[in-house]
């Protein structure tokens, strides 16, 4: 009976730890910065960027900031009108050259407003 209680007792004082650690830790929760925005239009110009993860950060909506997520919505945007997803397998890029040109364009455009907000 002695064992019984032992067992019982350490067995709710494991249960009762976990449970605490996971009531007072908070969600994980992953913020795109201009800096993400700005790596990954730098590797789908220089061709280096997967469809994996171009879907993962241009997929993904920002709620912190209208402007980042303007920016995410115009580049998702250049996907769906320029780009050419069955050839990133051939090590092309992942846009046609418009779309190349158009992300170039938003790529300063993205990195001027940053400089401006940082002075």
């Amino acid at each position: 009976m002695a064992l019984y209680l032992l067992v019982l007792g350490v067995c709710l004082l494991v249960i009762g730890a976990v449970l605490l650690a996971l009531m007072t830790v908070g969600t994980p929760r992953y913020r795109t910065e201009p800096k993400d925005l700005l790596t990954l239009f730098d590797k789908a110009l220089n061709s280096q960027v997967s469809e994996a993860e171009w879907d993962t950060i241009i997929g993904y909506p920002i709620r912190h900031n209208d402007y980042l997520d303007g920016i995410r919505r115009r580049a998702s945007r250049l996907m769906e009108l320029h780009g050419r997803r069955w050839q990133i397998a051939q090590g092309k890029p992942l846009l046609n050259q418009e779309g190349q040109a158009e992300l170039q364009v938003l790529r300063d455009h993205l990195a001027a407003h940053t400089a401006l907000r940082q002075t």
